[in-house]
């Protein structure tokens, strides 16, 4: 192979094969969950979508297999507010190994009043970083198993100005929703990190690696009926702002770089080439803020007591 092909730029749309590898990808039903999954699913790679509501899980993958020819998709019931349902669901995936996880599907509420979830967290938290914290505990032994497992937390460019509450992670003495949520996924993207540095600390073959999508709007977003429709008018509305942020389906594309590309390496960031908001994939710098590894390792003790977890999560 010459240099020039070895070295050859990645193309969203021209991604390398994935047979044989299977993926999971949480809320994989609908917005950037919906979207990373229709384009791995283009590689060849069985996808299994992880989903609450079996009737929306059916209408993306109706909707997958209708425009990738082959496709191998699949659902699992999923509901991640509901932690002692994980290890059943795990279970029901019939799996040796799993190749990667995408820690996709959240919750986000915009007004009052505060919720929780069956297992009395808040909504947000509970959910967003809670309900991946405890599945990625039991998937670990079939990541171990592949050969190059990862875990890929999709974060969000709101994490950026937020700054965790180490005595409030739950909102219980201040709850404002746009907030709670950006901290959730501050949540998310630093337990990203932190789980990279325990796994390189256990020798582990798997790879945690952070992605987020810009600016991705709905209104930019090409439609996939019934899963999301935009009509024309919507559409015209947007342009102006698509010289800022882009649609869910470009926002996938650091998400799905960051499981398929050979050279992503654990730790890493990955979001859009244009100030973070848009264009194609590119590693980011990690912000302070969320490589503070004193930070991480409270957020980990706090998250292993709340969810009642193993505190390796199941890597040794």
């Amino acid at each position: 192979m010459s240099s020039a092909s070895q070295s050859r730029p990645w193309d969203v749309h021209r991604l390398p094969s994935a047979e044989g590898m299977t993926f999971l990808v949480t809320g994989g039903n609908a917005g950037i969950g919906y979207f990373a999954a229709e384009q791995l699913a283009a590689t060849g790679a069985v996808v299994v979508l992880g989903s609450r509501d079996a009737a929306k899980a059916s209408a993306a993958i109706t909707s997958i297999r209708s425009r990738v020819c082959g496709a191998h998709v699949q659902h699992l019931q999923l509901d991640l507010a509901d932690l002692s349902s994980l290890k059943t669901a795990v279970d029901r995936l019939d799996l040796d190994q799993l190749d990667a996880v995408v820690h996709n599907a959240g919750v986000a509420l915009d007004d009052l009043p505060r919720r929780e979830t069956k297992d009395g967290h808040e909504l947000m938290f509970g959910t967003n970083h809670l309900g991946h914290f405890v599945l990625t505990q039991w998937l670990a032994p079939l990541l171990s198993a592949a050969p190059a497992g990862r875990t890929v937390t999709v974060g969000s460019f709101a994490a950026r100005s937020e700054r965790l509450d180490l005595g409030d992670l739950q909102s219980t003495q201040d709850y404002r929703p746009k907030r709670t949520y950006g901290r959730s996924k501050l949540a998310q993207m630093c337990f990203g990190f932190e789980l990279d540095r325990r796994l390189r600390a256990a020798g582990s073959t798997v790879l945690s690696v952070v992605a987020h999508p810009g600016g991705a709007l709905d209104s930019l977003t090409p439609s996939r009926p019934p899963v999301h429709v935009t009509s024309p008018g919507e559409r015209l509305r947007a342009l102006p702002t698509g010289l800022l942020v882009q649609g869910k389906d470009a926002g996938a594309w650091p998400v799905v770089r960051a499981v398929l590309d050979p050279e992503v390496q654990g730790g890493q960031l990955w979001g859009p080439r244009v100030f973070g908001l848009r264009g194609t994939p590119r590693r980011e710098p990690v912000p302070s803020h969320m490589a503070d590894p004193a930070v991480a390792a409270r957020l980990w003790a706090a998250s292993a007591e709340l969810a009642g977890t193993d505190p390796h999560l199941g890597f040794r």
